[in-house]
């Protein structure tokens, strides 16, 4: 019926705009305007708080909100027969009918349904017939003194397990911080190592008070929840909306359920891919573990280099079963996810730039074998023995109470003396410069460090120590005495150093020959100075 008049409107639009001599565009523009002008609504018909039916439809000229009405007005002379109240469904041509005590009460049309969804006529009868069935029983009990009575006693029952409820979780919460409390304490001071506490009892026992009381909330909510719609679900008027609070509550839980059982193939497949990783990561370790320990002998790999390749490679496997394991996440497909996931790899990205670099010159340090643990080097202005070799960082122990922590970034950019590596062995290369005037022979002064070095406690015979002229200059020769010391630890390396410049001031003093240079005898001469 909708679409013949829809086309009868049309068809008069067009042979107005004929018969005034407008030309067809303007017509199809008014039919098109007037199609959309349709205005297009919808009335619900509700019983006792229940919506029986939505007309959506005109039918033969009477609105959706008319037809409600209409509805409405045929039910309440329907209810004053004080019939049997039985409904029941009846098919015509125009779609199918709705009836109670054998009237017609409204009729379902094709217009009114969803047949996208895959509704009938039929189908949308019978439930509205249902509905209506309810509706009716509800109203019935609404005005039933006994029923109401049988209600408000089966509340007041509710109310009372619902207090005894919430006093049962106050006591709950009691025992837990009575009990579990003093269980905790003391399991926690047990735990230590060499007879040293490892764990703080006052963090672990407000933890746990912060769970009790969030758990203790929640059952507190959910109990209120449930008795609110209990107490809506025993009267007529108000049950419906008891029963849509019931329907939400197992609704949410079938559907965290079902979240639940969805998620445990793709958990078991992450523990499995974590489960091979952690297996290949120990098999790798294993055999980097024999290398670096020089159990083991591998043309490509050394001592030096086994451990940061063992970094990199427990590195690439963590993150390739990461990537494996991804897609099997809970709400892994989801854009909260995505979008948090996104997030951390920009801040990471932005903000991680300088660790990138301070790792890769660790990379480079460790694989061109610059420095080792144990070696007695110079950085810049820095000297002392390396304590620790790091992916960012180098640790030098200077042996006189400091130590130096210097970024891999700047000992790459910086010229490095290495004192360890004169020959095949433990021990250092360390050397004294002396400045002496020409007037004194170059194999005098050869002879008087050699004296020194040997006579210093600590300075190895093999190799045997050398003196060498470094420069001529104006004033003076400068000599450069290179003695290997066999200390371990930088305290001992700082040792030998000061009793060797110790040994050359004697030996020099005793044989006469001045340090001083003529250089500073004449400007000393100049100047007033005394004589040294």
């Amino acid at each position: 019926m909708v679409f013949l008049q829809n086309l009868l409107a049309i068809m008069l639009l067009a042979l107005c705009q004929i018969a005034s001599g407008a030309p067809s565009g303007s017509g199809s523009d008014a039919i098109a305007a007037a199609v959309q002008a349709e205005p297009v609504s919808r009335a619900e018909f509700t019983v006792a708080t229940r919506r029986v039916f939505v007309f959506r439809a005109t039918l033969q000229g009477h609105a959706p909100q008319d037809r409600a009405e209409a509805a409405e007005r045929r039910l309440a002379k329907a209810l004053a027969q004080a019939g049997p109240q039985r409904t029941g469904v009846h098919a015509i041509a125009e779609g199918v009918q709705v009836l109670l005590d054998g009237a017609p009460l409204f009729l379902v049309t094709p217009d009114d349904i969803n047949g996208l969804a895959g509704d009938t006529t039929i189908d949308v009868a019978r439930d509205s017939a249902a509905r209506l069935e309810r509706a009716l029983t509800t109203r019935r009990e609404a005005s039933d003194p006994r029923v109401l009575i049988e209600a408000a006693v089966l509340c007041i029952g509710a109310t009372l397990a619902y207090m005894i409820v919430l006093r049962a979780l106050v006591a709950l919460r009691s025992a837990i911080k009575s009990r579990f409390e003093r269980l905790l304490s003391v399991r926690l001071a047990r735990v230590s190592f060499r007879n040293v506490r490892l764990l703080d009892t006052q963090h672990y026992v407000g933890f746990l008070r912060q769970v009790t009381m969030a758990l203790v909330w929640s059952l507190r909510l959910l109990a209120t929840y449930i008795w609110i719609s209990f107490l809506l679900g025993e009267f007529a008027y108000t049950r419906s909306w008891g029963e849509w609070l019931k329907g939400y509550l197992v609704e949410m839980a079938v559907n965290m359920g079902q979240s639940m059982a969805a998620a445990i193939p793709g958990l078991l497949v992450v523990l499995v891919i974590a489960m091979i990783a952690r297996l290949v990561i120990l098999t790798a370790g294993s055999v980097f573990m024999r290398v670096e320990s020089g159990e083991l002998e591998v043309g490509w790999l050394d001592q030096d280099t086994a451990a940061p390749t063992r970094r990199l490679v427990n590195i690439v496997i963590v993150l390739f079963a990461l990537a494996m394991a991804y897609p099997y996440l809970p709400g892994s497909h989801t854009a909260a996810f995505q979008g948090v996931t996104v997030l951390a790899g920009l801040m990471v990205s932005i903000g991680a730039s300088s660790i990138v670099a301070q790792g890769a010159a660790g990379l480079i340090l460790m694989y061109t074998r610059s420095l080792r643990k144990g070696e007695y080097v110079r950085v810049g202005e820095k000297e002392g023995t390396v304590v620790e070799l790091g992916m960012f960082e180098t640790r030098l122990r200077t042996g006189s109470g400091e130590e130096v922590l210097m970024p891999n970034a700047w000992v790459l950019l910086n010229t490095t003396s290495n004192f360890s590596r004169d020959h095949d062995g433990d021990g250092f290369v360390t050397e004294v410069k002396v400045t002496v005037g020409y007037d004194t022979p170059w194999r005098q002064v050869h002879a008087l460090l050699d004296e020194a070095a040997r006579a210093t406690p600590g300075i190895a015979t093999q190799p045997a120590p050398f003196i060498v002229q470094s420069a001529l200059s104006d004033f003076y020769i400068e000599y450069r005495l290179c003695a290997h010391a066999a200390a371990q630890d930088p305290r001992g390396r700082a040792e030998v150093r000061n009793r060797l410049h110790q040994q050359v001031l004697d030996v020099f003093d005793a044989h006469g020959v001045r340090l001083t240079s003529p250089h500073y005898q004449h400007v000393a001469l100049r100047e007033g100075w005394p004589a040294p």
